[in-house]
């Protein structure tokens, strides 16, 4: 069995009790009213014999007894998913998928199924279905299977980064290694997430030309989200030494120091990435947004405006500039770039907060209503998603500071 994170899951025989008692039940909704006495002995002793095979290890022909035992009884839910865990775990992946999937459809209700077809769907290179498949398990819940829970939630990441979602990919991350998941996958992704590099993990080998790079930005960011934040900074500080024209690595020693609550390193790690790459949009909002955290919004408008030229698409950028053009009194204009963040990210909470302040100004009063209900709403669901770890790609950036009410007049 390879020795990664991502390669394969064994049998995991204690999910097949999320299967059984209601699997047990469908089976006598559905079982007809009448039955050969003879075809059914006979898928029974399929059954059991499947059984027996699987649990001393002859796993062929565990799957041979398996697909026949479902081809008898096609509602039998623990067969499905033990014909393709097996094949699962042989690497038939295509095959395992096409058994997952009949779990899913007989166990609609069942997160795990469906998390596994999410990561058959991985390895056949079907990264969209993956996503969502995954994530739909996920909503449903895995119960208390930790291993199943580390391997969807690392895949989901690895998913979001191949799809560009660096931030995103980089709070599930972080989640994990907090929860002390230590293996050199996470450390790669981790990497390649902070770098910005939208690659597998298992596309840095060993003798990968910036595997070195990678891995160490990794490694600071892997210190940092265990809380070792004194080891990150060294680390992030050899990298800066011995790496200082890598692209997006100031950038990534930039949002370090901003969770450290170190403004000025940040604002002199942002502008070295400037300096490394001139048509940075990020870098440039990121120095902005602190201006404005710190009152100084007029600090930040020339950068702002030339990283929406730079990136126009950008719900930050219009959103960070509706906030300065908001603190520096062009309140229409304000609300025109918050309407465009709007747009770009109709389910970011802080975009809606952000509007609802500027419509109250402009005495919208009906438009300041609707968007502060919004804003509840939105922010309800995020903190009930973070509860429960569900990742959530972030429209506004993460190192944004959560909106709070105005004082009472």
């Amino acid at each position: 069995m390879k020795d990664s994170l991502i390669a394969r899951i064994v049998l995991i025989p204690c999910l097949a009790i999320l299967l059984t008692a209601t699997s047990a039940a469908q089976q006598r909704r559905t079982r007809p009213a009448t039955k050969p006495a003879a075809a059914s002995q006979n898928s029974e002793q399929l059954k059991t014999e499947a059984d027996l095979a699987r649990e001393a290890g002859k796993l062929e022909d565990a799957i041979s007894l398996y697909r026949r035992a479902v081809a008898a009884q096609p509602k039998w839910v623990e067969g499905w998913w033990y014909l393709a865990t097996l094949l699962y775990d042989r690497d038939q992946y295509g095959e395992a998928a096409r058994a997952f999937r009949q779990a899913t459809l007989l166990q609609p209700n069942a997160g795990a199924p469906l998390v596994m077809l999410g990561l058959c769907e991985f390895r056949l290179s079907d990264y969209d279905n993956a996503l969502k498949h995954i994530r739909q398990g996920r909503q449903l819940g895995l119960r208390d299977n930790q291993e199943l829970n580390r391997v969807m939630r690392y895949h989901e990441g690895v998913l979001l980064l191949l799809k560009g979602d660096f931030e995103t990919a980089q709070n599930v991350f972080r989640a994990l290694s907090y929860d002390n998941v230590n293996h050199e996958d996470l450390l790669i992704a981790h990497g390649l997430a902070s770098l910005r590099l939208p690659m597998l993990p298992s596309q840095v080998p060993q003798n990968y030309r910036d595997r070195d790079l990678i891995r160490r930005t990794g490694l600071a960011e892997h210190q940092s989200a265990q809380l070792n934040a004194s080891d990150a900074q060294h680390e992030f500080e050899r990298l800066i030494a011995d790496y200082p024209k890598a692209p997006n690595l100031n950038y990534a020693l930039g949002q370090f120091l901003l969770r450290q609550r170190n403004d000025e390193g940040a604002l002199a790690a942002f502008q070295r990435e400037i300096e490394n790459s001139p048509s940075h949009a990020l870098a440039r909002l990121q120095i902005a947004y602190i201006r404005l955290r710190n009152k100084e919004a007029e600090a930040g408008l020339k950068l702002t405006e030339e990283a929406i030229k730079l990136h126009p698409r950008l719900p930050l950028g219009h959103y960070i500039l509706g906030r300065i053009l908001y603190d520096t009194g062009e309140n229409a204009r304000a609300i025109e770039e918050l309407e465009t963040a709007r747009r770009l990210a109709p389910n970011e909470p802080r975009v809606h907060f952000a509007l609802s302040r500027a419509y109250a100004k402009a005495g919208r009063k009906a438009e300041a209503e609707q968007a502060r209900e919004t804003f509840a709403r939105l922010n309800k669901q995020a903190e009930q998603s973070a509860a429960q770890g569900v990742a959530r790609g972030e429209a506004i950036d993460e190192n944004s500071e959560k909106p709070k009410p105005d004082p009472p007049k």
